[in-house]
Parts: structure tokens; C-alpha cells; sequence
């Protein structure tokens, strides 16, 4: 990575992007969101990697998303992510909203791993010294841990803004329930608890069984990933799996997962989308952002323009109860 070239921000970065407010707080994110999960890792070209940054910083993108194991290998995704902001996201940090995350596999042994006190201060110490920051916007706990005290992640939480490593925190993966016991605990410390960050798409809907509601009824925000299916909502697939595919090199989509029944629906939603004159991945995030209960949603893109295209989405947000009625057909047949 070439990292001696001087990076000066668009100044009309702020004119095209739209924001919204993240739940009752003081927060505007950027409708479109950049995830760190893939292609910041040892092995990603971080020439490319950094590209990426700078066209989302110059689009109006200020959030930036990672977590203590994204890689491979863990940590590597902030390490690099610290190298580069160093070189040119540093004059803007006021500017930036940057999270991270532990509650999965990062260290051997007994404590680095689930929602201990121990594990989620100490990663959250390592995640800052990777990244090169004095404190996080936010931090989430990024899965329930079944066996810790919910009081006991939630006060590690606390601990967190009162120390000055995070302004606020959040959870991931956390069901409505589990959610609204979550937002008692922090309401009755004084915490600012900001945002969920859940899987939602079209054809993972499970937020939609209560989650969104408990948001609602505690003024959180949410920050949706994986909104295009690890790509299964694009016409990527349509003519067979590429070698670059994920659903060739990724765990997280496996190839019989593309089954023809999902390819069915993925040709009809295309041919939808083309009529409204978005791409397939546009109308997809578009879909998401029609529920205002959706204040971002968080894209993972290998190229400028993957990240350029999810971009465009927001230039047509609007769907009428025909084209809702005709996508739920869609998706339920």
C-alpha cells in the first residue's frame, strides 16, 4: 500500500449524502453505512482497501464499522484500517463515526471470547491501540452471550463511556427481548445505549417478529448488515458462481445454498428492479431504508464501483403499495 500520497477530502462531500437521526439521540449516520468485515484483512489489497475509504469519506460516508476479529487474521482489519486512517482520515476524526465490536472467538483461553467484563474492556483496549484511536463512537457487544449476566455485559458496557473509550454503546444479534432487558439495565446506569446492528434483508426478515418494535419503544436506531445476502441480491449469481464469488471462497455462502427456488425469486426481483431502473443490489438496500426504523444500512464492497452502486440506491427510495405487494409475491412464492 502505497501510503506517502496525501489524502485531502472532497469539500462537497456533504451535499449528496442523506442522514438520519439514530433513534431518539443526537445522531445522524449516513444512510449508507461501510462495513470492514471483508477485504481489510492481511490478505485484501489495501491499495484497494483504502480507495474504498476515500470514495465513502468523499460521498458523505462517515461511519465506519469493525470489530476485534475481522480479518482474516483477527485484529488485521483494524490494524489496517489504523494505518490508513493515520495517513489520512486523522485531521477528520471529528468527522468520522467509528464503531467496533467483541463477543466472538479473539483470543485463546477463557476470557477472550463471549460478554465478560474482562474480555470486553480488554478488547476493547486492544482494538483502540490497533486502530490508533483514543475512543470509539461506539461499541457493541456483538452477540448474547448465554451464560454471562446480562448485568454484567451491559455494566462492562457502562464502564466503557465512563472511561472515555466509547461515546455510546450497542448490541448485535440481541432478539427483541433480550434487547428491551438490555435498554433497562443501561436506561437505569445512565448509559447511552444507541444502536442495534442486526442481519436484515429481504430474504432474512426475523427483525421483523418484534425487534423493530423494541427499537422503536426504546428510541434505538439500527444499522442493518448483510443487506444483500452475501451478494445472493444482486445478478451476480444469475449465470452461475464466479471464482471470485464469495459463494466460491466464503464460509458464510456456500454454493448449495443457491438453490434453484432462490434463484427463481433473484431473476423475477432483477426484472423488478429494472423496471423501477435501479440495479438489483439498489432496490435491496432501497427496501430496507423504506422502514424508518432502519436508520443505516452497512455495505461490504471489494471495488469503488460495488460501493458507488450501493450509493445510487439512495436516489430512489420511494415505492408504491403496487410495487411492495408485487416484491412480497415475490419473495413468498
Amino acid at each position: 500500500m502505497n501510503i506517502q500520497e496525501t489524502f485531502t477530502a472532497d469539500p462537497n462531500r456533504y451535499e449528496s449524502m442523506q442522514y438520519r437521526r439514530c433513534g431518539n439521540s443526537g445522531v445522524k449516520l449516513p444512510m449508507i453505512s461501510l462495513g470492514l468485515w471483508h477485504n481489510f484483512g492481511d490478505a485484501a489489497d489495501l491499495t484497494n482497501g483504502r480507495s474504498i475509504l476515500r470514495t465513502a469519506f468523499d460521498s458523505g460516508i462517515t461511519h465506519f464499522d469493525l470489530a476485534n476479529n475481522y480479518g482474516p487474521p483477527y485484529g488485521s482489519a483494524e490494524t489496517n484500517f489504523g494505518r490508513i486512517f493515520k495517513e489520512d482520515f486523522k485531521p477528520y476524526r471529528d468527522e468520522l463515526f467509528i464503531s467496533s465490536k467483541a463477543g466472538y472467538d479473539m483470543w485463546l483461553g477463557p476470557y477472550g471470547n463471549f460478554g465478560s467484563r474482562k474480555y470486553l474492556i480488554a478488547s476493547c483496549d486492544q482494538s483502540l491501540k490497533r486502530m490508533g484511536l483514543d475512543y470509539v463512537d461506539v461499541f457493541y457487544h456483538h452477540r448474547p452471550d448465554p451464560e454471562t449476566p446480562l448485568e454484567e455485559t451491559m455494566g462492562a458496557l457502562d464502564h466503557l463511556v465512563r472511561s472515555g473509550k466509547a461515546l455510546y454503546v450497542g448490541i448485535s444479534n440481541y432478539d427483541a427481548q433480550r434487547t428491551r432487558e438490555s435498554s433497562a439495565i443501561l436506561k437505569d446506569l445512565g448509559t447511552p445505549f444507541l444502536v442495534h446492528q442486526p442481519r436484515y434483508n429481504m430474504f432474512d426478515r426475523w427483525v421483523e417478529g418484534g425487534l423493530l418494535n423494541a427499537l422503536e419503544d426504546n428510541g434505538m436506531g439500527s444499522v442493518v448488515f448483510s443487506p444483500l445476502q452475501q451478494g445472493l441480491l444482486t445478478n451476480k449469481y444469475l449465470k452461475g458462481i464466479p471464482e471470485n464469488s464469495r459463494a466460491a471462497n466464503s464460509i458464510y455462502l456456500s454454493e448449495d445454498r443457491i438453490t434453484p427456488e432462490i434463484l427463481n425469486k433473484v431473476e423475477k426481483l432483477n426484472a423488478f428492479a429494472e423496471e423501477r431502473e435501479q440495479s438489483l443490489a439498489q432496490m435491496a438496500i432501497a427496501w430496507l431504508l423504506k422502514d424508518k426504523r432502519v436508520t443505516s444500512v452497512l455495505v461490504g464492497v471489494s471495488r469503488v464501483s460495488q460501493l458507488q452502486d450501493n450509493i445510487d440506491a439512495l436516489n430512489n427510495l420511494e415505492f408504491s403499495e403496487q410495487e411492495l405487494v408485487a416484491i412480497e409475491e415475490i419473495l413468498q412464492s
